[in-house]
This record gives C-alpha cells, structure tokens and sequence, in this order.
C-alpha cells in the first residue's frame, strides 16, 4: 500500500490503456514510481500452525421463538429501516435453524 506524498491520501490504482498508475483520489497527485512489496511470514519449526475455518457470531443472543423451528433463542440486531423519526426494525436470527425474520415496533 502506498500513500500520497503530497497529502497522505491511499493510492488507488487506476489503468489508462495499458499503463497503470497509482492515483491519489484526494488531490489528484500520480505517483513517481511503484515500490514492490513483499510480505514474508516465519513459522518456527517444532510449532504448529491452525486454521481455524469457523464462523464465529458476535452478535447479542435473546430470547425469542423462531417462527419456523420454534427453538428460544436467536441473535438480533436493529437498522433503521424506515424514517429517522420513526422506531427502529429489529433483526433476528435463529441460533439453531439459522432463520432470519425481522420486528416491526
């Protein structure tokens, strides 16, 4: 990643043809050059490294029946969906059935 040497700004990379520039979206500067970067990461040897290919919900549980499986419990959320004066739409979902339905107040 690299930034604007006169602002600061994240160059974004912009093709003209088939040359590509690094562009500064904020005061319109292009870059001079382009810097090669590699990453590198070491793993000692003797230690294991584990993948962890898991899903992990943040969200607040409650207690509330699901509509399809009528387990008690599920995950919810609000948006404001509608006005700014107006209540917000409360999200949920099922913590076994994985179902999402969502509240009207």
């Amino acid at each position: 990643m690299q930034f604007c040497q006169h602002c600061g700004t994240i160059l974004i990379p912009e093709k003209e043809g088939r040359r590509t520039d690094l562009v500064c979206k904020s005061c319109g500067k292009v870059a001079d050059k382009k810097e090669e970067t590699l990453l590198v990461e070491k793993l000692d040897k003797g230690k294991r490294l584990e993948v962890i290919d898991k899903k992990v919900e943040v969200l607040p549980k409650v207690k509330e029946e699901c509509p399809k499986c009528k387990h008690g419990e599920a995950y919810y959320w609000t948006v404001q969906t509608r006005a700014g004066d107006e209540a917000e739409t409360r999200f949920f979902k099922c913590i076994k059935c994985q179902y999402t339905w969502r509240l009207y107040d």
